[in-house]
């Protein structure tokens, strides 16, 4: 292992090991950690090099909840993948304000590089999640960074939306849950956006799914995305997946919306059908 790179715990699952690590961000300019599970099937001591699912959370979410809450581990040991989950922010930067909303700043990072003096310095999740932490674990672990795919939930949907469609042909496949999907047009987005990136609504187009998709030319596999329909965030205009649809059809990109009658926009919703969403990863990553 590297030495710019500190295990923090270990722990056995499903005949595998969910890890953590914490490292020096050049990107965050802090310390940064992020979660790694790896399956029975992987080696370090083999030449064999294994796919790797990239996991973005949500709003208030560190790297802990997903491999707390979802049962991902599960799936990855039988498909025999790797899956990566970042936090959501730097911390412990010291901006003043930084922890002062639930919805900006420690904790929702927005996965944009921010252009505000403020912010600009540290809050580049964007180019930590698509550059700095592939090149880290790809130098690290035996990880074959040229079978990526993507997925997340809530503002970690929207930042794996924007990552695949920024970057045609990076990840082979994309899968969200209840994703934060027109950004520029709800009220999470625009208080990130203006907060970020500053009050001229056309820089917010680069980071707001619906735009890209409009766009967007490059290879593409189906989309996937799970929405449950009790989702008080659906409720309140906060997600509007049916816009992201319209605009997916206008570029013809095949994508795939299902609505689950009870379902919330927790943790229970997502480990009911994160298996499926392995499942979709795995059919294209062992391609």
């Amino acid at each position: 292992m590297g030495s710019d790179v500190t295990e923090v715990s270990r722990s056995r699952i499903f005949g595998g090991y969910q890890c953590v690590y914490s490292h020096d961000s050049k990107e965050l300019k802090c310390k940064a950690h992020f979660s790694i599970y790896f399956p029975p099937s992987y080696d370090e001591q083999a030449d064999e090099r294994l796919p790797v699912i990239y996991w973005l959370s949500g709003l208030t979410c560190t790297e802990q909840n997903f491999i707390q809450k979802s049962g991902a581990q599960r799936y990855a040991s039988e498909h025999g993948v790797i899956i990566v989950g970042p936090d959501t922010s730097p911390r412990n930067c010291k901006i003043e304000g930084d922890s002062e909303c639930w919805d900006f700043g420690v904790g929702a990072g927005f996965y944009v590089d921010a252009t505000e003096p403020k912010w600009k310095e540290h809050y580049r999740m964007y180019s930590y999640v698509t550059k700095e932490l592939p090149a880290l674990i790809g130098s690290t672990f035996r990880i074959d960074l040229s079978r990526q795919s993507i997925m997340g939930h809530s503002m970690g949907g929207h930042g794996a939306l924007i990552c695949y469609l920024k970057n045609p042909g990076k990840y082979k496949s994309v899968s969200v849950f209840a994703p934060i999907c027109n950004p520029s047009k709800c009220p999470w987005g625009q208080k990130a956006f203006k907060g970020y990136l500053g009050s001229d609504e056309t820089t917010w187009e680069a980071y707001d799914a619906c735009s890209l998709a409009k766009h967007y030319k490059g290879p593409i596999n189906n989309i996937l995305i799970d929405q449950g329909l009790s989702d008080e965030f659906l409720g309140k205009n906060q997600l509007l997946p049916d816009n992201f649809v319209v605009s997916c059809a206008e570029s013809k990109i095949p994508i795939i919306l299902r609505k689950h009658e009870g379902y919330d926009h927790s943790y229970f919703f997502i480990s009911t059908f994160i298996g499926e969403h392995v499942a979709h990863h795995a059919k294209f990553l062992k391609c």
